[in-house]
């Protein structure tokens, strides 16, 4: 292709990129107004924020029957895969917002530039989801790391924030380095920076397994760093512990989803081919990757459990609660499969409903209390009836336990790996028996809310504002009724899954 070819390629790609133009609109506008209003009104920055959330829900959804094509000379893609995680990237956006309001934590502070660098992180998020060239998967990266650097360190004046900000920065440029190294490899390989010819270099030619084994070990431990897996998890207890619990609930969905998008397409376009009407992928020739994915999925569910059973604090809790659940989604990508990544993706909006409420109750908890200790939430039960109810119904989700929105979503994980592969059986143990260890600690909380006292007798309850408890209804009833009524949400995901073999 010529280069004026390339340049009415881009101008063409334009018109495809209005979800992004519209987030990139919001932050100017969040810019200029922080520069012109008083601190007072700083409330109408969040409506802002929340209403362009919406418009560019509106522009994503409108791009849903459009067919699948590259754009910007195939360095990003627009399909149903990208579609599905950006509409869970918006919702993360939008509802942090509504927590944001809710946390004592950014009262009287300027909110301004926190949600600029929402909104910019958001945007990263949808590059990362489309992004189909080595070259824009390290510009996306880049994006949502630096302003999550930012974001994780926002409470300037807090000892932890500035603590868990460095430490995010320090294991961000370590793994950036790690991932860039494998990019290089990968390059030499292939000649080539698009994902979809890398996949054709790969399969046609015969190149020495150990350099593409080396090569995609340190790009996995790039997006192993997003997803929070083994052995690159190191910096999630001490960033959610120190962020601001808002943005805490933001890292542990937002980015992490982003991290699955990113690797979902790469190991099925970059690092596979297609099984005949693509159906199916197989692992190029030469690298079984996928019994090492097997490998990280096992050690991570495993490591997040059985560290997160002597936690005290519940957001260091939630943390390790976090890479527990990475490892549980990792199962579906292991099978390349679409059965298996329809059940990876179904599982992120059901971890997207549980996990953001119980970060809701934890501010909710924080605000009323001030304390984040499980032992502070004994008598929660009687202090605070729905508050206590909904935390019970969110900690059964993320056990797994019936009739909840998180059972559906492990039960198609485990179905995906018995129907899918007899090799990866193991993993499905490996999963269940996490699964009891995971009981035992969300028991502790449920334990503490409703048959342990505290220390100094209470006899009043706790007062929770309308508006906490309209937005712990948000997260309840789907969490809920999901566990029933779940064939819409499947079926979206499949239709996604589908569309995305079918036609990258």
């Amino acid at each position: 292709m010529d280069f004026s070819a390339r340049i009415q390629d881009n101008i063409a790609s334009l018109g495809h990129f209005l979800p992004e133009f519209v987030l990139a609109g919001l932050m100017l506008v969040l810019m200029i107004m922080d520069i012109i209003i008083k601190r007072e009104q700083t409330p109408w920055l969040g409506i802002v924020t929340i209403v362009g959330g919406i418009i560019a829900v509106i522009a994503v959804i409108a791009q849903y029957n459009e067919p699948a094509m590259g754009i910007f000379n195939n360095m990003m893609a627009v399909d149903r895969f990208a579609i599905f995680f950006k509409l869970i990237f918006l919702a993360s956006m939008i509802m942090v917002v509504f927590l944001s309001y809710s946390s004592l934590e950014f009262a009287g502070r300027n909110v301004g530039e926190y949600f600029i660098l929402l909104v910019a992180t958001t945007l990263g998020m949808f590059w990362m989801a489309s992004a189909t060239s080595l070259l824009t998967i390290f510009i996306a990266i880049e994006t949502v790391s630096i302003t999550s650097f930012a974001l994780a360190t926002y409470l300037k004046t807090v000892k932890r924030s500035s603590e868990a900000g460095l430490k995010y920065t320090i294991y961000g440029v370590f793994s950036t380095g790690l991932m860039l190294y494998g990019f290089s490899l990968l390059y030499g390989l292939t000649g080539t920076l698009n994902i979809h010819e890398i996949a054709q270099s790969l399969a046609a030619s015969a190149p020495n397994p150990l350099t593409l084994f080396v090569a995609f070990l340190l790009i996995l431990g790039g997006f192993g760093y997003k997803i929070a897996s083994v052995p690159f998890h190191f910096w999630t207890p001490d960033v959610y512990e120190g962020s601001p619990t808002p943005v805490t609930a933001f890292f542990s969905v937002g980015p992490k989803a982003a991290g699955f998008a990113l690797l979902i397409r790469f190991v099925t376009t970059g690092l596979s081919t297609a099984n005949g009407d693509a159906t199916a992928w197989s692992a190029i020739a030469g690298v079984n990757w996928q019994q090492l994915l097997a490998v990280v999925s096992a050690a991570t569910m495993t490591l997040g459990n059985l560290v997160a059973i002597s936690q005290n604090n519940l957001k260091r809790l939630l943390a390790y609660s976090s890479i527990a659940h990475a490892g549980y989604a990792l199962m579906g990508v292991v099978l390349l499969t679409p059965e298996g990544i329809n059940a990876t993706m179904f599982y992120l909006v059901a971890y997207y409903l549980m996990n953001l409420g119980a970060f809701l109750v934890v501010i909710v908890v924080q605000e009323l209390i001030g304390s984040e200790r499980i032992q502070d939430y004994r008598g929660l039960g009687f202090r605070a009836p729905a508050v206590a109810a909904c935390m019970t119904l969110f900690l059964f989700s993320l056990t797994g336990l019936p009739v909840t929105v998180g059972f559906v979503g492990k039960f198609y994980l485990l179905a995906a790996i018995i129907r899918g592969n007899e090799q990866f059986y193991w993993l499905a143990i490996v999963a269940i028996l996490n699964t009891v260890i995971s009981l035992y600690y969300y028991a502790r909380i449920f334990k503490a809310m409703y048959l342990e006292t505290p220390a100094q007798p209470v006899t009043t309850k706790l007062s929770v504002s309308w508006a906490a408890t309209v937005l712990l209804a948000v997260f309840a009833i789907p969490t809920f009724i999901l566990g029933i009524a779940f064939g819409p949400l499947l079926d979206l995901a499949t239709a996604s899954v589908k569309f995305f073999s079918g036609n990258l």
